[in-house]
């Protein structure tokens, strides 16, 4: 049996302002419908014993793990939530402990990120199937992207000369770190090197035993956070304080640097990492000027660009090896040449304690979504989509009363000890410091607007007394 271990605790600076620390990349759909999450679940279907997927994620992201899983028809599997990001070695050794916990002490862990690009999805089943032995005698394997050019902003994986023929793993002679622009053309004429895409397979065993020998500290403390760990819903949840006591670090630098056990497999199947906006221009098709446009966009005289409006039209004149990006509330210009830098500008944001690197206007939770419109010292307007059958918490706030207005499908209302349905055109009113609920009795979304009065807004004024999802307390 091979369990797939998605890896989905990154934040995606790079490609702000689309990617937010709490809508990171791994959920937009980047390159087609699906989320890069929902691509990598769906591309291993197919794979000879394949079991449903283990995604480890942060507390955060757990309610859009779940839809997402649940809109392609992926069931049975389950979530992991981390306390704390801590790195890709702790991440696999929870996941690695809670397989054994399970009894699947036979399966395969494959190990993969959730925010990566693969355009051939059976070139990837064919390496993994071509690692399985070795992984089955007890390897750690790795799978080695056959360079398409010199890359400075990847590790890289030497092995000796890369078969030209079958598939087939063998040992690594060594991990290499990020290169000069030199030596990374050696590297690519040499023939003996491959990227470091950072995705593994091996047993749960085979892990925590290379592990317990060269990362003991990290061993115990998630082997500490893992002793009753408590089923909720869908999700696994460790325990929080044993759990921030492990050294953060990476699974190459823990283990795969430093282990005599470490073969690879080359892999062929149009891998990227997506790590900046100038890598997703050149894993989409662009036009006859080498454009790659998305959305409401009018472009002339304008060339090797990514220009994409998520709303507002978007025009574009005279410019070439740009990138500009446009979202509700934020826009970004810049030189493809400085497309990895963008991570300043959302460091510079976070400083100044500004929203824009956290959130979106749209905001998602596990009953729906809602949208601010509006947003002033004294009051704001949202806009608040709830998904049938679903409700938000019996909830109260302290320093707001709302006003809610259904313009589509039909809602329940509890305020106080009454309980009402409205329907498009309908209205009520919420007064402060009572208790209240929102349901969606019916088959379509509903939709209302909600006007916020008082004199504090912040979303942390809200004490539930009842939810569905698991949230409690102020």
């Amino acid at each position: 049996m091979i369990i797939p271990v998605i890896l989905s605790g990154g934040a995606g600076t790079r490609l702000w302002p689309l990617s937010r620390e709490l809508y990171p990349k791994q959920f937009l759909p980047l390159t087609g419908e699906r989320s890069l999450l929902q691509q990598t679940v769906l591309r291993l279907q197919g794979l000879p014993d394949l079991a449903p997927p283990l995604v480890v994620c942060n507390e955060e992201h757990r309610f859009l793990v779940a839809e997402q899983l649940r809109a392609v028809g992926v069931a049975g599997g389950e979530i992991l939530l981390e306390p704390a990001g801590r790195n890709t070695a702790p991440a696999v050794a929870l996941a690695a402990l809670r397989v054994k916990a399970r009894g699947d002490d036979d399966a395969l862990l494959l190990v993969l990120p959730s925010d990566h690009v693969i355009a051939d999805a059976a070139a990837l089943q064919r390496a993994v199937s071509a690692g399985v032995a070795a992984a089955r005698e007890g390897g750690l394997v790795t799978f080695g992207v056959l360079p398409t050019r010199p890359e400075t902003g990847f590790g890289y994986i030497r092995t000796g000369a890369v078969p030209g023929g079958g598939l087939s793993a063998q040992p690594v002679l060594a991990f290499v770190e990020k290169p000069d622009a030199e030596r990374a053309a050696a590297y690519v004429a040499s023939g003996e090197y491959l990227w470091n895409g950072g995705m593994f397979l091996f047993g749960a065993d085979a892990y925590l035993a290379e592990l317990e020998r060269l990362a003991p500290a990290i061993l115990a403390a998630c082997s500490a956070a893992s002793e009753n760990a408590r089923v909720d819903m869908d999700f696994v949840r460790v325990q929080r304080e044993p759990f921030l006591a492990t050294p953060s670090d990476s699974i190459d630098y823990a283990v795969m640097e430093r282990t005599d056990r470490a073969m690879v497999v080359p892999l062929d199947a149009g891998w990227s990492d997506v790590g900046s906006w100038d890598a997703l221009l050149d894993v989409q098709p662009a036009d006859a000027h080498g454009n790659v446009i998305s959305g409401d966009v009018m472009i002339e005289d304008v060339s090797g660009s990514l220009i994409r409006s998520e709303g507002r039209l978007v025009a574009a004149l005279g410019v070439s090896n740009h990138i500009i990006v446009e979202t509700a509330d934020a826009v970004l210009v810049a030189d493809r040449a400085r497309a990895q830098d963008v991570k300043r500008l959302v460091e510079r944001l976070k400083a100044e304690r500004r929203d824009e690197p956290l959130v979106h206007r749209q905001v998602f939770r596990p009953w729906g979504s809602y949208e601010g419109l509006v947003q002033t010292e004294r009051f704001q307007v949202k806009r608040i989509i709830v998904k049938p059958g679903a409700s938000l918490s019996l909830q109260m706030h302290h320093h707001r009363a709302e006003h809610w207005v259904v313009v589509k499908g039909t809602a329940r209302v509890t305020c106080g000890d009454d309980v009402r349905l409205l329907t498009e055109d309908q209205s009520t009113y919420i007064p402060l410091g009572t208790a209240h609920r929102l349901e969606n009795p019916g088959r379509i979304d509903l939709e209302i607007i909600e006007v916020q009065s008082g004199s504090y807004l912040g979303e942390d004024d809200i004490v539930r007394f009842e939810d569905h999802y698991g949230r409690s307390g102020a």
